[in-house]
């Protein structure tokens, strides 16, 4: 089953579905989009502050704790 093949049989279970539940689909892959650009969003600043934490964190007075 190819990806096309894939697209086309969720295309065909949302078609049959009832118009409420259809918006429902939608809602819910808002929702799936949202969440996935939420993440994307979080690790890119975490991305962005590893080279600044990294400064204030590597220093002898906190050696200790990278042993734990």
């Amino acid at each position: 089953m190819g990806p096309n093949s894939k697209e086309q049989t969720l295309l065909e279970k949302i078609r049959s579905l009832p118009p409420e539940k259809a918006a429902e689909v939608e809602d819910f892959i808002d929702f799936l989009r949202e969440r996935l650009s939420d993440r994307q969003l979080a690790q890119a600043a975490t991305r962005l502050s590893e080279d600044t934490f990294a400064k204030v964190w590597d220093n002898e007075d906190d050696a200790d704790y990278d042993q734990l």
